[in-house]
């Protein structure tokens, strides 16, 4: 061989692990499918929607928002639904719509995303967070009775990453002690609970239609939906400043009452409209596809993959795995280690696990702190001292600390191939327990929440200037 003669490349080896430089079990040319999937429908749902020129429910005439609501109404069985600009706001008009006031507390699980957590705030009430199931990752019922005080005054339910919560017993806690039920949905849209659509089981529900959700609009949005008339006005005229709107007549600018400016946007309602209308294919053919893609993963050992019992569906919003180091013959300390050393594995395959939320919401700044209104709602009068303490909520640590999760890659109908490619990875990666649980026990390890502290200690540092 001359020196001008090219040199043979190395192949890497399909069979030893990406991290170590083997080959990706996923290839490159699998990539995650474009959500929501736009279509010529909802193009021109968006241009019916700017051809009318109305597009505020400020507006005379205007249609998409009013039949959107409309439409969701009747899909959960419900007698109202009212839109709103997102699903946070969703949240804090439910609870203003339900008059819980300043000093009240409401319940909220230790695991979701800060929203379920922030709309008591906004209205100066205060959260009270209990732990969660650790196999469902919602609301325990037992500990939501224990939570109750004197100044309780509502639940807020979340049917987390698109499983209903225990809403029998939880309906039951709450009747005992005359509580209003909110159920957060924004995970779990067309999910059904014994026969029960979810977001038709509290007194006033809440969906989000963030472009991530599996139904989305063009950008954000939110949905709240009751049985009771006089919640649906209430929220109906939170959303725009306390004033009485009418489709009847012009903008009277009169506020009854302290309202908020949130407003839905009726693009992003024909947009979420025109999507409602494959919504249930789509569900069906990602449940199929989940399902499938879960049954090959429940064979590999020291893996926990999502369960549903069989009194309900799962909308299948977000997948999340928890680890058991004693089949991988670790001792239980390295639940965590061994969570990062799988995501570390799967990701080098290929496979985008990741966290949802990287600590519990009593570990975040705002309530660890109690910023809220320069210390309201917790300096009210009447407001006993509330100290936010992480270990309170022993399981949702647990869960954050040894479980992954998968987001978005699954929502389209056509990820079934993705799907497959992911399993040959985790199938792959469990070949060499023997390389992972060494990396296990030798690495540096952090917790999820020192990492996310360490993250926000630059991030405030960066925002200070």
């Amino acid at each position: 061989m001359t020196d001008s003669a090219p040199r043979p490349t190395r192949q890497a080896s399909p069979d030893r692990l990406a991290m170590l430089g083997g080959a990706r079990a996923v290839p490159r040319s699998h990539r995650i499918p474009a959500w929501p999937l736009v279509t010529d429908a909802d193009r021109e749902a968006v241009l019916r929607s700017l051809s009318s020129g109305r597009f505020t429910t400020a507006a005379v005439g205007e249609r998409e928002i009013e039949s959107l609501e409309r439409e969701w109404a009747e899909r959960t069985g419900t007698r109202h639904c009212v839109m709103v600009s997102n699903g946070t706001a969703a949240l804090s008009v439910a609870l203003g719509a339900l008059g819980v006031e300043p000093g009240d507390e409401v319940i909220v699980p230790a695991l979701s995303f800060i929203a379920s957590a922030v709309a008591p705030l906004h209205v100066l009430a205060v959260p009270v967070f209990v732990d969660i199931d650790p196999r469902t990752y919602n609301m325990v019922p037992e500990l939501i009775e224990a939570a109750i005080t004197p100044r309780t005054r509502a639940i807020v339910v979340v049917h987390l990453h698109g499983l209903p919560a225990e809403m029998d017993e939880i309906r039951a806690v709450a009747d005992r002690h005359g509580l209003a039920v909110v159920e957060d949905a924004a995970q779990a849209h067309g999910a059904a609970y014994r026969g029960r659509t979810v977001g038709s089981i509290g007194e006033v529900n809440t969906f989000s239609l963030n472009v991530s959700k599996n139904l989305a609009t063009c950008g954000e949005g939110g949905l709240i939906t009751t049985d009771d008339d006089g919640l649906a006005r209430r929220a109906a005229m939170l959303r725009q400043f306390g004033e009485v709107a009418t489709k009847k007549a012009e903008r009277s600018y009169v506020g009854h009452l302290l309202g908020f400016n949130h407003k839905p946007n009726a693009i992003q309602a024909a947009f979420t409209r025109s999507r409602l209308e494959r919504f249930d294919e789509e569900a069906k053919l990602r449940d199929e596809n989940v399902r499938r893609f879960l049954g090959r993963l429940a064979a590999l050992p020291g893996l926990l993959v999502p369960e549903v019992p069989d009194d309900r569906d799962h909308a299948w919003h977000i997948l999340r795995f928890r680890t058991d180091p004693g089949a991988w013959d670790l001792a239980a300390g390295y639940a965590g280690p061994l969570r990062a050393a799988l995501m570390r594995a799967l990701r080098a395959e290929g496979v985008p696990a990741g966290h949802y939320q990287m600590m519990s919401l009593p570990q975040q700044r705002v309530f660890r702190e109690r910023l809220g209104f320069g210390g309201l709602p917790w300096q009210l009068p009447g407001v006993s001292p509330r100290a936010y303490r992480a270990e309170d909520q022993p399981t949702a640590l647990a869960v954050i600390d040894d479980s992954f999760t998968l987001q978005k890659a699954h929502l389209s109908p056509s990820a079934g191939p993705l799907l497959s490619a992911y399993a040959d990875a985790f199938e792959k990666v469990w070949a060499h327990r023997d390389v992972v649980a060494r990396h296990a026990v030798s690495m540096e390890y952090r917790t999820p929440w020192e990492t996310a502290e360490g993250i926000a200690a630059d991030e405030w540092a960066e925002a200070a200037g």
